[in-house]
């Protein structure tokens, strides 16, 4: 079956870095664009960054331009976000997301704390 599984989360002070890793197992990722998408408590689900499955392009929210950034490593079929000059406004929990055409696959979810 399709998994995601999200690792790297935890606790940071502001201004700390964090590495998340997205592990794809049964797929190839190399099939899909790879999402990253955020949601804090009382807010909506907001896409972070996204890799396009053909070209590579990447695209982010403005609210984490120029600290994050996401990249595939489609040998390994596994989809990372470098978070750095984190701030308490990231704190959420983070999901994986990759989808085509056809499919639209989530990952569970990683909690992401920054707080001194």
């Amino acid at each position: 079956q399709v998994q995601l599984v999200e690792s790297g989360g935890g606790l940071v002070q502001p201004g700390g870095s964090l590495r998340l890793s997205c592990a794809a197992s049964g797929l190839s990722i190399s099939n899909y664009s790879m999402k990253w998408y955020r949601q804090a408590p009382g807010k909506e689900r907001e896409l972070v960054a996204v890799i396009r499955s053909v070209g590579g392009r990447t695209d982010y929210a403005d609210s984490i331009k120029g600290r994050f950034t996401i990249s595939r490593d489609n040998a390994k079929n596994t989809v990372s976000l470098q978070m750095n000059s984190l701030k308490p406004e990231d704190t959420a929990v983070y999901y994986c997301n990759a989808a085509n055409i056809l499919y639209n696959y989530w990952g569970q979810g990683t909690q992401v704390t920054v707080s001194s």
